[in-house]
């Protein structure tokens, strides 16, 4: 959660400090605050409540200055969001000020510790331990960076820390379960928990690794491991721009996102389609001749996109279930060394989904990552990583990455089909996926579409109908979804999107459970929204006129030429016709543009939803 931004340079650090607080907002916006070597070699320290605005305000009054300067904009885990509880964080003398992203779990113990040595804490936070350990090593005579490797080593918990010392032009960091990644620019070098932070200074990174500690100054840097044994570290280039990272002409980063589907999907299948088949390079047939089954684990945005995926892989033969992350991290199912464990994270950083792939390392099973992150912790720890390629997403609510996601788990889907061996037994056991759909049309293999969907998506993306029905059903009570087969993961995902931005109630079912509980709750006063895809739609057909005869309105959502649906509903949001397995990627890009304009309506902060942060890097 947290964002962590530091600076080592020529010339004044305050103005880049906080314009890449600002580029991490999405990380948490609780508070914010900045640390600075002054010009007298002392720490001046400024935070406020509330975003990125409130700090800016204050330092136009504060008037700070300094070449090296550490920040934070934060998502309160310990303690509400106050000035006091703001970071950076400093020891009573003010000598050290630290900055964290994580949770430390023995702060009670060390903070009673601290406190029985005679030192003084002023928030309720755990972060407020870690100044105090280093001043007090510090105090026993060690020097900057061993007070540092002395109190980190006293950690228990997950962190990404920078620091700065009075006096030290240096700043001092380390990593152990949440993100730090390294910007080398020309007139300065930069750390932070995500490369848009720094991103319009410089695209030259080095993403540290666990236990990994590194000096920052302006001429340069030094890694080392926990002993003070040097680390090599690979250099990369980030081949996103600055201004994939901004707005530019939208007022929210949300409906940019939406907006840029088609160019996020055509970057996630280019050079991955060939003779109707997908190509990963990644993954050599032979090794994946030997999968039997798949488990995905996932959270969010992420567990959905993993939902529709099995259900590729199921209808292409391969047995498959996704699970929530933060389940199997503490309560793993059975696997073999034939199953593959997919971990699917967009930002390659969530804990609940790095703790499910550790807990899979340790089983028989192989590993793979779907992400969107290069040199991401999932990335790095899997067996194999699968990047989705969709660039920068920087709205809280998650979007362009959920059909990235899916485009690059159809791809999968093929690839494993086309890679394993397929043994008489296996095909007993699962039924042809080549099935009459609803109009009585054969499914092709959605490889064939999957290269024209950009165009489809595009479609949608400029069809103003979802803005139409926002208003039309702003004052109702209860927002119902219901999908079936890849249509019910989009119901989940459509009323998650709806309830993060729009604060209403808003639920998601399988289209045929509605009438085993749900369907009690149904008034006049509840919109249901239908996911239709094209398979099986007749079934979904009665679960639609089992709400209506409530008195519920319904709003399909479903291809051009489901005339029947078209005819049953109350409305319609209408895209083009392709594969059935494709198509709720069409219907998602209407439930998006659904609860962005529902949002919109009731003036809701978009792109910051209350209590909620893009990148969830603690448990």
């Amino acid at each position: 959660m947290c964002g962590i931004v530091a600076r080592a340079g020529f010339g004044d650090a305050i103005d880049e400090l906080l314009a890449g607080l600002q580029n991490l907002e999405y990380r948490g916006y609780d508070s914010a605050g900045v640390a600075v070597r002054d010009e007298s070699g002392g720490i001046s320290v400024c935070k406020r409540e509330g975003e990125t605005d409130a700090l800016e305000a204050a330092l136009e009054d504060r008037r700070l200055g300094g070449a090296v300067g550490i920040g934070h904009t934060r998502w309160s885990t310990h303690g509400a969001p106050s000035d006091a509880n703001a970071h950076p964080h400093t020891d009573d003398t003010n000598r050290v000020a630290i900055v964290h992203n994580g949770i430390i779990r023995n702060h009670d113990a060390l903070r009673s510790e601290l406190r029985d040595a005679g030192h003084e804490f002023t928030s309720e936070t755990d972060t407020e331990v870690i100044p105090h350990l280093v001043a007090a090593a510090l105090e026993d005579g060690a020097g900057p960076e061993a007070a540092f490797h002395e109190a980190t080593e006293r950690l228990a918990g997950s962190y990404a820390i920078a620091m700065v010392v009075d006096g030290e032009d240096t700043i001092y960091a380390t990593r152990n379960g949440s993100p730090l990644v390294l910007g080398i620019g020309e007139n300065a070098n930069y750390l932070a928990s995500d490369v848009p932070a720094f991103l319009e200074f410089t695209d030259r990174v080095v993403y540290l690794e666990d236990d990994d500690v590194v000096a920052l100054d302006a001429d340069g840097y030094q890694i080392t491991d926990q002993d003070g044994t040097p680390v090599d570290r690979t250099v990369e280039t980030v081949e996103w721009s600055a201004g994939d990272a901004r707005k530019g002409v939208y007022s929210h980063f949300m409906r940019k996102e939406i907006d840029e589907q088609p160019v996020s999907l055509r970057q996630t299948v280019d050079g991955r389609i060939e003779d109707g088949r997908s190509v990963l390079e990644e993954f050599p047939p032979e090794y994946l001749d030997d999968v039997s089954d798949v488990v995905f684990v996932a959270c969010g945005t992420s567990y959905h996109a993993a939902m529709y995926g099995s259900t590729l892989l199921r209808r292409r033969g391969i047995q498959a279930t996704a699970l929530r992350a933060n389940e199997f991290a503490h309560d793993p199912m059975p696997v073999t060394d034939r199953t593959l464990v997919v971990a699917v994270t967009q930002s390659g950083e969530t804990a609940d989904t790095l703790a499910s792939l550790r807990a899979a390392k340790e089983s028989p099973a192989r590993t793979l990552a779907v992400t969107n992150v290069v040199g991401s912790s999932a990335a790095r720890e899997a067996d194999d990583a699968l990047f989705i390629r969709a660039g920068p997403e920087i709205g809280v609510a998650a979007t362009k990455t959920f059909s990235s996601q899916v485009a690059a788990l159809a791809l999968l889907a093929d690839h494993l089909e086309t890679g394993r061996t397929a043994q008489s037994e296996d095909r007993e056991m699962w039924p042809d996926t080549t099935e009459a759909t609803a109009d009585g049309g054969v499914e092709g293999t959605q490889i064939d579409e999957l290269g024209t969907l950009p165009d489809a998506v595009e479609t949608v993306v400029s069809d103003g109908s979802a803005a139409r029905l926002a208003t039309q059903y702003a004052e109702a009570e209860s927002y119902f979804f219901i999908g079936r087969g890849v249509g019910y993961p989009v119901a989940l995902e459509g009323a998650l999107k709806f309830k993060e931005i729009t604060y209403e109630h808003a639920e998601g079912f399988a289209a045929g459970e509605l009438k085993h509980g749900p369907l009690a709750l149904v008034t006049p006063a509840t919109v249901v929204v239908a996911v239709l895809t094209g398979r099986n739609d007749e079934r979904t057909l009665h679960n639609i006129r089992e709400a209506q005869s409530r008195g519920a309105p319904v709003i399909g959502v479903g291809p051009a030429s489901a005339t029947e649906v078209r005819q049953t509903v109350d409305d319609y949001l209408e895209f083009p016709d392709v594969n059935p397995n494709l198509a709720g990627v069409l219907a998602n890009v209407h439930l998006q543009l659904l609860a962005y304009h529902a949002a919109e309506i009731r003036d809701r902060a978009i792109d910051k939803p209350r209590n909620l942060a893009k990148s969830v890097t603690v448990e």
